[in-house]
């Protein structure tokens, strides 16, 4: 037969399964193969039990610990909308977050936004959390989810919009300052 020596001492493996194979044989490994389980050769002098082979620790660390501090998430659209309202978050730093976030907006009957024209110039309700949105609208009150950076894409142009327009910090984007947000996120995508 191919993988053992023929020579050797015509002992029986305890499964029964033909003659005893010398170490590291391509025989043992079918036999153990046989049983459900693979035991990979190991040189003399490092034999274990079964299934407790572990491998060398790895020199470089990586993978091996977590960071001692994990990286601090963004602030939320809401937290954003109250440290700019209150002047200690930048214009650029409140809409690199506005720009990701999820904005809830109310809806009509029809697709779109809802705007405001009792304002100077019309805006349109948008709010950080759903909490904000029901205070506004109600319990019951339809919305749809976009992120900022498809209301830039999607405002129309003219029209303003005000984010969480009953909570303490409302912030209002006139139709001019969304043209400047348009710009500032066009030159930051593509320089």
């Amino acid at each position: 037969m191919y993988g053992y020596d023929q020579t050797a001492s015509a002992g029986h493996h305890p499964g029964g399964h033909g003659q005893h194979a010398p170490h590291g044989s391509h025989a043992q490994h079918a036999q153990h193969a046989q049983h459900g389980q693979y035991v990979p050769h190991q040189p003399h002098g490092q034999h274990g039990q079964h299934g407790q082979h572990q491998a060398p620790p790895d020199p470089s660390g990586y993978g091996q610990q977590q960071p001692l501090y994990p990286e601090p998430s963004p602030p939320s659209l809401g937290e954003a909308v109250r440290a700019f309202a209150t002047g200690t978050m930048s214009p650029e730093d409140f809409q690199g977050i506005f720009h990701n976030s999820r904005v809830y907006c109310p809806r009509g009957d029809t697709p779109g936004f809802l705007a405001l024209h009792s304002t100077q110039q019309p805006v349109i309700p948008m709010f950080s959390t759903l909490k904000e949105l029901r205070a506004y609208a109600g319990k019951e009150s339809r919305y749809f989810v976009i992120t900022g950076a498809e209301v830039l894409d999607l405002l129309p142009s003219g029209y303003g919009f005000v984010l969480d327009i009953e909570g303490d910090h409302r912030v209002v984007f006139d139709a001019k300052a969304v043209t400047e947000m348009v710009d500032f996120a066009m030159h930051r995508m593509y320089g």
